[in-house]
């Protein structure tokens, strides 16, 4: 019996599968109509290996045979392929070992990280190393430490082993420009518009400056005359919010968010607008505003005149003046409508985002950051980071426990490395300066939630999900408010603490107004190799394209180890269920998998709501998570999620129906008769098209 010799100089037992699992994903990916040839390239890899006649080989001879069958097969461009995957593995574990810390970064993950993320010279040749972005931020965040006569060089590792072991992740920005001329860390930014040209392009102006740093940005339009309305000043009349909405969509469009990632916007209409039907409309075309996500902001007298079939009033934002006044049913039936068509518009419930307002004392909240988690006042930005819960587990007797002593930690950190954020920030004007640091507030939040519930066998749309999502939820609020009490205590509270609700409900001192949201993590999850937020998994199996128009076949990571655990992987299989997504219907598959690994096509609307209610019993911000509709979905089941998350307290709504956008991120077999479901490189789960909320 032949034995393998690994990297680390451990030995296994030779296992012939290994090889043919590797050949039949190269001849997939390079040629697919050829993978029938991979066993008699196989039997000749073996022959190959057999004529050395000796008890142990290493890893790298076993390599080296296959690339040169695969030459003298004839299949050279396979083995091109082959060996392009070698030199990245190779790169991959030079990475790593250079992190200092025992972590596994996918291949995925490096290809964004470089894509994106590490550092470039002049002539755009990548200078940094992932361990070098992380220390490089670390160090950065860290600097705040020297204010508070604080140990820099103890909370500098910290915050590096934190990145290092994927534990958590700060939000784009906080990585594209720590320790850069930009030096630009938020997130997430509100601002105002008020009703006047001058108002309106200077703010198009500040959205430019801050969508060139990575950031997004949300505006309410509210306060604009409506479409048709009087203008004194040169006796004509308004054009209206959503023609000026297309100024911002064409600025953003040429921005691109500093080259790294698309820009991103959300505009708000209240409901009470008059020009609240050109604004549901305003995307049905599927070209028009798509850097927009757009929500309606509906108060509690609009949901009660639906509710009973009322009239209700549109008003000039102007002069106060009734200028029309419709049935709410016709409203509320046309946001239904063309959210079911196109994903648009979602809804936000402002009344009770200003219930919950910890700093309602200085003004209302009338618009959220792109994807609906952040609540800003006028000129206020966020910094977000993010838990991965798969890191939080441990292994007791073969079994996955969550580990609650590690994740207090990690939200303590968490919030003390959010925190030093906000002054180590370059801010892009000082009026954001001063009612960022006037609030500081952040938003801590999680992702991996799906994996993580697998992992400890527990299906997501269980009771018992639900269950540990509030417990969960419960944790990090409580744990995050006596962080941010304890930095107060050594930094001083929030200036606006005194009349905010932290104060009214008793407590002496709080650094933060709020400590936590739950963000859509995109690229981050990415590159910790877990899924994002609190969505659940989209897809078991499929194929990614990515850069130079090559593709790879992806599995989940968890199914694929329990695949082989269990005895019935094999790259047929994968291809199987690569054509769907589920496994829902395969024979060879356990019960107990099939039940832990539902994709959110398979999880009802209502479950998808139950669990961002859930969170958000508990979150200082909002929840961002899409609840996916198949494509036969009806408009009555749209409506009934929409009024179910307004009776379970949810702050907002965003749902997206297969198929109804002609640009997707992901495709199912259905979409594209013949395939493979595809994924573009940076999809991460939740709404599957270009124009969902940009990610963190």
């Amino acid at each position: 019996m032949k034995y393998v010799k690994k990297r680390d100089g451990n030995l296994e037992k030779f296992d012939k599968n290994r090889i043919l699992f590797a050949l039949e994903r190269a001849f997939f990916e390079v040629n697919p109509e050829k993978i029938k040839d991979t066993k008699k390239i196989l039997n000749k890899v073996l022959f190959e290996i057999e004529k050395k006649k000796q008890e142990i080989i290493s890893v790298e001879e076993i390599q080296d045979i296959i690339e040169n069958v695969l030459e003298k097969s004839g299949y050279k461009e396979i083995k091109n392929s082959y060996h392009i995957y070698r030199l990245k593995k190779e790169r991959l574990r030079k990475f790593m070992d250079e992190l200092g810390v025992k972590t596994k970064l996918t291949i995925n993950a490096i290809t964004v990280l470089e894509e994106r993320y590490l550092l470039r010279d002049s002539s755009g040749k990548i200078i940094e190393t992932p361990a070098q972005l992380f220390r490089r931020v670390a160090n950065t965040v860290a600097e705040a430490e020297k204010n508070y006569n604080g140990n820099y060089e103890e909370i500098s590792e910290k915050f590096y082993k934190m990145m290092a072991k994927l534990e958590f992740l700060p939000n784009s920005p906080t990585l594209f420009n720590a320790n850069t001329e930009l030096g630009q860390l938020s997130a997430c930014f509100v601002l105002p518009i008020e009703d006047s040209l001058q108002s309106i392009f200077e703010t198009v102006k500040r959205t430019a400056i801050i969508e060139q740093t990575g950031g997004g940005v949300g505006f309410s339009f509210s306060k604009l005359r409506p479409k048709g309305d009087i203008v004194k000043s040169t006796h004509g009349v308004a054009s209206g919010p959503v023609s000026f909405m297309r100024v911002f969509d064409v600025v953003t469009d040429v921005i691109k968010a500093g080259g790294k990632r698309r820009g991103a916007m959300m505009g708000v209409l209240h409901v009470s607008h008059p020009d609240i039907l050109e604004f549901i409309n305003s995307k049905l075309d599927g070209k028009t505003l798509q850097n927009f996500n757009i929500s309606v902001a509906i108060d509690d007298k609009f949901m009660d005149a639906v509710k009973h079939n009322k009239i209700y009033d549109l008003i000039n934002p102007r002069n106060g003046e009734i200028q029309n006044s419709i049935p709410a049913r016709e409203i509320w039936n046309k946001i239904i409508e063309v959210a079911w068509k196109t994903g648009d518009p979602g809804v936000i419930f402002i009344d009770e985002i200003n219930r919950r307002n910890p700093t309602s004392h200085i003004g209302k909240i009338e618009s959220t950051n792109p994807c609906g988690e952040v609540l800003l006042h006028p000129y206020e930005s966020c910094n977000l980071g993010s838990i991965n819960l798969v890191k939080m587990l441990k292994k007791e007797n073969d079994k996955y426990i969550f580990d609650w002593d590690k994740f207090k930690e990690t939200i303590e950190f968490g919030v003390r490395f959010l925190d030093n954020v906000i002054d180590v920030n370059k801010y892009p004007y000082p009026e954001i300066e001063k009612v960022t640091k006037d609030n500081r507030r952040i938003g801590l939040g999680i992702m991996g939630f799906a994996d993580m519930l697998i992992l400890l066998g527990i299906p997501y749309n269980s009771k018992k999900a639900l269950k540990l999502a509030e417990d969960i939820a419960k944790f990090i609020s409580n744990i995050s408010h006596r962080a941010s009490e304890k930095l107060a205590y050594e930094r001083g509270s929030f200036p606006n603490f005194n009349g905010s609700k932290w104060q009214k409900l008793g407590y002496s001192a709080m650094r933060n107004a709020t400590t936590t949201a739950i963000a859509p993590t995109g690229s981050i999850s990415i590159i910790a190799g877990v899924s994002s937020g609190i969505e659940p998994i989209f897809a078991v199996a499929f194929i990614r394209n990515i850069l130079g128009g090559k593709r790879i076949l992806e599995i989940n990571p968890i199914f694929e180890m329990f695949a082989k655990k269990y005895n019935f992987y094999s790259t047929t299989l994968m291809l199987k269920i690569a054509k769907t997504g589920s496994i829902q219907n395969i024979k060879e598959i356990p019960n107990d998998i099939k039940d832990l690994f539902l994709t959110a096509h398979e999880i009802s609307p209502e479950q998808h709501i139950k669990m961002q209610a859930t969170f958000q019993k508990y979150i200082d911000n909002s929840v961002s998570k899409t609840i996916n509709f198949k494509e036969n979905a009806k408009i009555s089941d749209v409506k009934k999620a929409y009024e179910l998350a307004y009776k379970l307290k949810c702050k907002g709504i965003t749902i997206y129906r297969y198929g109804s956008k002609e640009e997707q991120v992901l495709y199912f077999v259905s979409a594209k008769k013949g395939k493979l479901i595809t994924a573009e490189a940076e999809y991460s789960g939740g709404c599957p098209t270009r124009h969902c909320p940009m990610p963190n």
